[in-house]
């Protein structure tokens, strides 16, 4: 389409997108809904990688509350999003979108080792490419991993996928008077502590000028919206 705003996004989405009514756990049904909205997007002509967390599966800060080492909850959350990530493939694979799986730490029997011209040359390719093991770092976020390979990428902005339609002030599921922001400069969210993404992704992208777009992946419209330009979610840039 020629009237998109951005032809190649970095769609950074949570373990628990995943996950079924438990709130846990990997749900085939909720992987389809999900490969269902990376098709419709992938259909558009849009260029698609995405980073999935692992909260549904594991979280680190539960080892470290009972006295497990951080590097090592780290890298357990790092294999975990690998999991999420191959169900993720099947889901979009049995719908016929051809995906790849990039793991920052090597397992080559079930995903490619990450290598950057390759998976930019898959994404010219028309392939979905799913980014696995975070980082390959401890002590990073997978936010700080969605910003990192953004920008790697050449990506045009980070769209992170949530339950609500953008940032608000305060929380909006337990306080209806919360106030929305349509657009919020990096220093602005990271001054008000907002949450946008962690600390270290939102300064990486302000230095980078790689603008976040938070939005509520699960209205079909809102994604379609955000692509054609029209005011979706809650833009984060330095334009502000």
């Amino acid at each position: 389409m020629d009237d998109l705003k951005y032809h190649r996004i970095l769609l950074k989405l949570s373990g628990e997108s995943l996950s079924g009514i438990a709130g846990s756990g990997i749900d085939p049904a909720r992987a389809r809904d999900i490969a269902q909205r990376v098709k419709d997007v992938r259909e558009l002509g849009v260029d698609v990688a995405i980073v999935i967390g692992a909260g549904n599966l594991w979280r680190g800060k539960v080892g470290l509350d009972s006295g497990m080492d951080r590097a090592t909850a780290d890298y357990m959350g790092m294999l975990a999003t690998v999991m999420n990530a191959l169900a993720l493939m099947d889901a979009l694979e049995s719908m016929g979108v051809m995906t790849r799986v990039q793991t920052a730490i090597e397992m080559r029997a079930v995903a490619e080792p990450y290598i950057r011209r390759r998976a930019i040359h898959h994404l010219e390719e028309g392939l979905v490419v799913i980014f696995g093991g975070g980082t390959g770092n401890p002590f990073f976020s997978t936010d700080t991993a969605a910003a990192l390979r953004a920008m790697e990428i050449d990506a045009d902005v980070v769209i992170k996928a949530t339950k609500v339609d953008g940032v608000y002030d305060k929380d909006p599921v337990k306080n209806p008077d919360a106030k929305k922001f349509d657009h919020l400069s990096f220093t602005e969210a990271l001054n008000l502590r907002l949450e946008v993404m962690d600390a270290t992704a939102l300064s990486l992208c302000r230095e980078n000028n790689m603008p976040i777009l938070v939005l509520n992946a699960w209205d079909k419209q809102a994604l379609l919206d955000a692509l054609t330009g029209k005011p979706a979610g809650t833009l984060v840039g330095e334009e502000a």
